[in-house]
């Protein structure tokens, strides 16, 4: 029986694309560097800042520019993360339900960990019962490092827990993990990329979810 849902937080609970977007745009200005459009951040995001930025940077760009390009980037998220960004329809609501039902519910992302605690503590108040995001000493998504650290602080097996998420990196975690993944249609990434990337279950909308964990609608 399922008791545990640990979720992605970019692209499955909140719509973060834009101020991401914006920040990536600031962080290549840094080095006059030309802007990127709102898709090719939307395939660039769910590997962690680094990578976002190593991605949005000109081919060739040396590793002092990216420096300074995530420099810009971090300087700038930090004071704008959430100018933009709102949950998704449908999941404040399917969040409350998973609550009254009595499952335990966590965050695991790539986003780092001082931004994950402070968008549950704005977005999701007491909605979780864990959250991490990328920190020293624990290897990213979609290493399962995270996941099984969540498990062990939950007190959870990993038989009776899914891991929900919108892209490649997400399918890859619950597959390494040994959970049962559910992909997500209305985030980063399509049905088809998905289906490529073996979910377990596809859904396209959050209140779907309940009847995959065997509990009742909203």
């Amino acid at each position: 029986m399922i008791d545990t849902v640990i979720f992605d937080m970019d692209g499955t609970l909140l719509d973060t694309l834009e101020d991401l977007a914006d920040a990536v745009n600031q962080g290549l200005a840094a080095r006059k560097y030309p802007a990127r459009t709102l898709d090719e951040v939307r395939h660039f995001v769910g590997n962690g800042v680094r990578k976002l930025m190593t991605e949005a940077v000109p081919e060739g760009a040396s590793e002092e520019d990216l420096e300074e390009c995530l420099a810009a980037f971090k300087a700038y998220y930090a004071k704008h993360w959430q100018d933009k960004t709102v949950p998704y329809e449908g999941i404040t609501e399917l969040l409350a339900a998973l609550k009254r039902e009595g499952l335990k519910t966590a965050v695991i992302s790539n986003k780092y960990e001082q931004a994950v605690l402070r968008l549950c503590k704005d977005y999701f108040p007491g909605s979780f019962d864990s959250a991490h995001g990328e920190r020293e000493g624990v290897p990213r998504k979609p290493a399962p490092d995270g996941i099984y650290a969540i498990l062990e602080e939950l007190g959870a097996s990993k038989k009776n827990a899914v891991y929900v998420g919108d892209s490649e990196v997400d399918m890859a975690t619950a597959k390494n993990a040994g959970l049962v993944s559910v992909g997500v249609t209305w985030g980063f990434r399509d049905r088809q990329l998905l289906e490529e990337k073996g979910a377990d279950h596809i859904i396209d909308r959050p209140k779907e979810l309940l009847a995959i964990v065997g509990k009742r609608s909203l």
